[in-house]
């Protein structure tokens, strides 16, 4: 690990500080708080033993709030959300870029640029990737009815709208748990995330995007203001784009490179990521742009100033993800499974000695398991693990094999004074699985979880340890956010709200039922028929000779309203209004709070 006494992270993360908000907490509009800027006060004091010092250090970085200049007319507000927005002033106006996750967090940004910086019209949003603390609080920052241009990459709105809707509800669970939103800011809870210090819990919008960056090199002026974009599909988003300003010598690297190993998969859930791809598309923009700029900024974390600087950063930031993707590839052919893999590789000396390559989000471990997972998917190739039993089942066993509960406890807790986290964990989930009940099962648990996260330098495993402990100690977290908002829902195409329909099903009571519908857009301009067989919802824009059990003539904007009440209302339809009524009772409503600790 590098010396904790080096003290330049945290010069450059107060570099250009311009000032910051007098308020103690963001509050939405029924005053609850959103963003609560004194919850990480603590973090002032020396590391206590319950944190990982090198953890404690990066997010006393990330806890600072304020404006910042970045570079000559272009500033960054650090510190209101997970994520940075940033200012570029141009002729008329002012440029947004990654409005944070929610309207009231990036409201709030606005109003404290505007202070010192004057009260200049937003004149564009640049949205630099399709995940949602990037583009959440756009309508706080672009007033109703405004008509400027929202300029994102290439396949951003299908990338944005699915992800928070077609697994949505998963990934949002155990969002909480990743961040920590929950967990109580303190020196014994969550203190941070690694890539921020947690999410806000306001508003999350979408405006859809006018302009598309299409192709690497593709040239805009905005504002005056002339970018050049570079197109990075697969890396850090499955959309997502850096881009340069020539007249600033100013390179945003949107979250491609930040001041943290990132993930490959993220804990929460996602597409896995290429590692190898993001590299190359990290070594393309050291040759399209490093020599010609003087300040690289992103959107999470603190700029990286100097052309001689920056250019290490990237190249070291490049050699991480190509280490990680070729090591492993390396290990697996010679037979080695992804668990084995991430115990047996280190990062060379110099990426060690490495701040932002320290694993404080992502981590050497489980971005290990994830590439061996691009390439070779969830089976290990041992037959034992191809059909094993479930959890609690295997669970029930396990604990019958090892001569009852009440023996798995002792030597547990013989583990946990010896400091044998790791193993205690293992053997009592066990335990917990087999008999949910077992109150000193799941406090001795909680206890290995505090231990392991309090000893982890990676901030998103800490607030899952931490936040299972919780959860084993009955205070379950709620979601407080709804991933497919108003404006996410809306973002939806035709196919996509049938396919959000698909994915609730319930295949086994659909499986004797029968019918069809044909749906006719009069916004669209499209028509199409869904048909329900063998528990299957499909789509299709042919119809055929047979006529529809009934068929609906409609808007978008009513299709969401007739499936939102279950009830076709005055919508216009013919046929059979009961096909309807029977394809929206055999839907499963998903669970938004469903347990991630015990069974």
């Amino acid at each position: 690990m590098p010396s904790l006494g080096d003290r330049a992270d945290f010069e450059a993360a107060d570099r250009g500080f311009v000032g910051t908000t007098s308020q103690e907490t963001i509050r939405d509009g029924r005053g609850r708080v959103v963003w609560d800027f004194g919850a990480y006060a603590f973090l002032s004091g020396p590391c206590p033993d319950t944190a990982h010092p090198s953890l404690w250090r990066q997010s006393q970085l990330t806890a600072k709030h304020g404006l910042y200049q970045v570079a000559e007319g272009i500033y960054q507000v650090r510190g209101f959300d997970l994520s940075n927005v940033s200012f570029v002033e141009g002729e008329r106006g002012v440029i947004v870029i990654d409005p944070l996750l929610s309207t009231e967090c990036a409201a709030a940004t606005v109003e404290l640029y505007r202070r010192h910086r004057g009260n200049r019209p937003v004149t564009a949003v640049i949205f630099s990737h399709s995940h949602a603390d990037h583009f959440g609080g756009v309508r706080g920052v672009v007033p109703d009815g405004g008509n400027i241009p929202i300029i994102a990459p290439a396949g951003f709105l299908e990338h944005a709208v699915s992800e928070n809707v077609y697994a949505g509800t998963a990934m949002n669970r155990r969002a909480i748990y990743m961040y920590g939103a929950a967990l109580p800011k303190s020196a014994v809870g969550q203190i941070g995330a690694g890539l921020g210090q947690t999410t806000s819990t306001g508003t999350i919008s979408l405006i859809e995007p006018t302009l598309h960056v299409t192709r690497t090199g593709q040239e805009e002026v905005i504002d005056g203001v002339r970018i050049v974009f570079q197109l990075t599909p697969g890396t850090e988003a499955p959309a997502e784009m850096n881009f340069f300003l020539p007249g600033r010598r100013a390179l945003c690297m949107a979250e491609n490179a930040t001041h943290n190993l990132h993930n490959v998969l993220t804990l929460r859930g996602a597409l896995v990521r290429d590692p190898r791809v993001w590299s190359r598309y990290l070594t393309e923009a050291i040759e399209m742009f490093a020599a010609d700029s003087e300040v690289l900024f992103a959107s999470h974390h603190w700029p990286t100033w100097g052309t001689r600087e920056l250019t290490v950063f990237l190249s070291q930031q490049r050699d991480l993800y190509a280490y990680l993707h070729d090591q492993t590839l390396r290990l697996l052919n010679q037979g080695h499974t992804g668990v084995e893999i991430a115990e047996m590789i280190e990062l060379p000396p110099a990426l060690g000695r490495a701040w932002h390559a320290r694993g404080y989000y992502g981590s050497v471990s489980h971005n290990v398991k994830a590439i061996y997972q691009r390439y070779m998917g969830w089976f290990d190739g041992n037959p034992a693990h191809l059909w094993e039993l479930p959890p609690q089942e295997s669970a029930r066993r396990h604990v019958e094999l090892m001569g009852g509960a009440s023996n798995i406890l002792a030597k547990a807790e013989a583990a946990y004074q010896a400091g044998e986290w790791r193993w205690a964990a293992q053997i009592l989930n066990y335990v917990v699985f087999a008999d949910p009940a077992d109150v000193v099962a799941r406090e001795l648990l909680a206890k290995v979880y505090d231990e392991l996260g309090r000893g982890s330098e990676n901030g998103t495993w800490r607030n899952f340890y931490l936040q299972g402990a919780a959860e084993l100690r009955g205070d379950k977290p709620q979601n407080p956010i709804d991933s497919a908002g108003t404006d996410l829902a809306r973002a939806l195409s035709a196919e996509q709200i049938f396919d959000s329909l698909a994915i609730r099903v319930n295949g086994p009571r659909a499986w004797d039922i029968r019918l069809t519908i044909d749906w006719n857009f009069t916004d669209l301009e499209e028509e199409i028929r869904t048909s329900l067989a063998n528990g299957v919802l499909t789509q299709t824009r042919s119809r055929e000779a047979t006529p529809a059990d009934l068929t609906v003539t409609l808007t978008k904007p009513e299709l969401l309203a007739v499936i939102a009440s279950g009830d076709l209302g005055g919508v216009q339809a013919s046929g059979a209004r009961q096909a309807f009524t029977t394809l929206i009772e055999l839907l499963d409503d998903p669970d938004r709070d469903f347990n991630i600790v015990t069974p």
